[in-house]
């Protein structure tokens, strides 16, 4: 099919496609990993909001250090100031 035949993206499609989507489903799967173990050595179910809570006081920044092209983005960058690596700069 080609590019003048293609279907407008939708806007979930948008959503899923952007580079800051997919960082957010890898941050997300980390804390579900972590819940996991953390489920596994309490000998229950921990919980996602202790989760998240823990794996940001123990993991977060190291796991951040080791994402491609964080760098470009420094703790505390406006997001409006973001490049999606797949999309547009914005606003322009």
């Amino acid at each position: 099919m080609s590019d003048e035949t293609k279907e407008p993206q939708s806007a979930d499609d948008f959503l899923k496609n952007s580079s800051l989507y997919r960082e957010f489903q890898a941050e997300r799967e980390e804390i579900l990993k972590h819940k996991w173990i953390e489920s596994e050595k309490a000998g229950c179910d921990i919980g996602f909001d202790r989760a998240l809570t823990d794996w940001n006081v123990k993991h977060r920044s190291q796991w951040l250090k080791g994402r491609p092209g964080r760098d470009r983005w420094p703790a505390g960058t406006p997001l409006r100031q973001i490049v999606d690596r797949d999309h547009e700069v914005w606003p322009r």
